[in-house]
């Protein structure tokens, strides 16, 4: 009977200190939902989130599966506390017997402007272009489509960011013969558009889908998805013109793609699968779902952990903070539905990372 007992009692420790850690991993978040609990598409992938002058919008692309030709972009917006039904809002249709996947959607919010909506259509990424939607009412209805300049995609992944110049600067990137970053930028209407060479060889480090933090004096940095096993950094100083040679980061990289934003205070957040590829394969799992973040995008502390199952895959988030103060994140989850998670980034609880290691408190 004291036996029982005493293993009665190691085992409510063990459940307790279990409680314990997950709870410890949920501190901040304020909600959580999906976007929609029916569709008339089975599986989806690559959300985008913006905030509008009447709230947010999410966009991602659906249809039967990644690279099938019904794959179409959706939106819904966020009215009056819950979101609308997904609407069919860019596809890939070329004529009658003839349509691409499309990919990839990324929201911009022009200050003061227009709603910029950013997709790829073509067979694969190594062979799509860039087109654009734009919306006068915060989504409700959109323009016809325009296709961006010969040779340009605009942001492949991750939103733009305004520079002081009122430059909108985007992250680019192709998966041709090589995986390589490059940046582009164009004016407040998008009517001219320039960009930078290759900024890696794509050897040294095979490295695509920048997301850009914004740092005091004009100092620009972004963060890389790799097939380095490690999320890649480079850094500029005279708005995105250079850049420096890319270096590995303090955080380890799934070959997967993230997205991080700069907050009103000054601090980065990064939101990432906190996993590393293993040694020998060409990507590494998709989950867990993890929040860092840092003062000076070198140094990252744990904030918490939005999933952390072995089913499936958490994958390609997006995130901004709203104007209410808090961070609006939407990812894919196990590619059959698009979450949305609000994040209070004052009551994150942070641990440092060492050693690309996630802390186990």
């Amino acid at each position: 009977m004291k036996n029982l007992q005493l293993l009665f009692i190691l085992v409510v420790i063990v459940l307790a200190g279990c409680a314990s850690g997950e709870e410890r991993w949920k501190k901040g978040i304020v909600s959580e939902t999906f976007i929609y609990e029916e569709a008339p598409f089975p599986s989806c992938h690559a959300a985008t989130i913006e905030e509008t002058p009447e709230g947010l919008i999410a966009a991602w692309f659906g249809g039967t599966h990644e690279r099938h030709p019904d794959v179409c972009i959706y939106t819904s917006r966020y009215v009056d506390g819950a979101w609308t039904e997904p609407v069919n809002t860019a596809d890939g249709v070329v004529n009658d017997t003839l349509r691409y996947p499309t990919w990839n959607p990324v929201l911009f919010q022009v200050p003061e402007g227009a709603l910029w909506l950013f997709y790829k259509a073509g067979p694969s990424p190594s062979t799509w272009k860039g087109y654009m939607k734009t919306s006068n009412d915060a989504g409700k209805t959109w323009s016809e489509v325009r296709a961006l300049p010969e040779g340009f995609i605009g942001p492949v992944k991750n939103k733009p960011v305004q520079l002081e110049s009122g430059t909108i600067l985007c992250g680019s990137s192709t998966e041709g013969d090589a995986w390589r970053i490059h940046m582009e930028a164009t004016d407040p209407e998008a009517k001219e558009w320039a960009k930078t060479g290759f900024m890696n060889d794509g050897k040294t480090f095979q490295a695509i889908q920048p997301t850009i933090l914004q740092h005091p004096d004009g100092v620009l940095q972004i963060l890389c998805r790799s097939k380095n096993r490690v999320i890649v950094e480079s850094w500029s100083y005279d708005d995105g013109k250079t850049w420096s040679l890319f270096q590995e980061s303090d955080l380890p990289n799934n070959n997967s793609g993230f997205d991080g934003v700069t907050l009103s205070d000054g601090r980065h957040v990064l939101v990432y699968n906190h996993v590393k590829t293993p040694a020998n394969a060409g990507k590494g799992y998709r989950t867990p779902l993890n929040i860092s973040v840092s003062k000076d995008g070198r140094t990252w502390y744990a904030a918490a952990i939005l999933e952390d199952s072995e089913i499936s895959q958490y994958s390609y988030p997006a995130v901004i903070q709203g104007s209410d103060g808090m961070l609006h994140i939407v990812y894919t989850w196990r590619r059959e539905k698009i979450k949305y998670v609000r994040v209070d980034p004052d009551k994150l609880k942070l641990s440092r990372i060492m050693d690309e290691k996630w802390p186990s408190k």
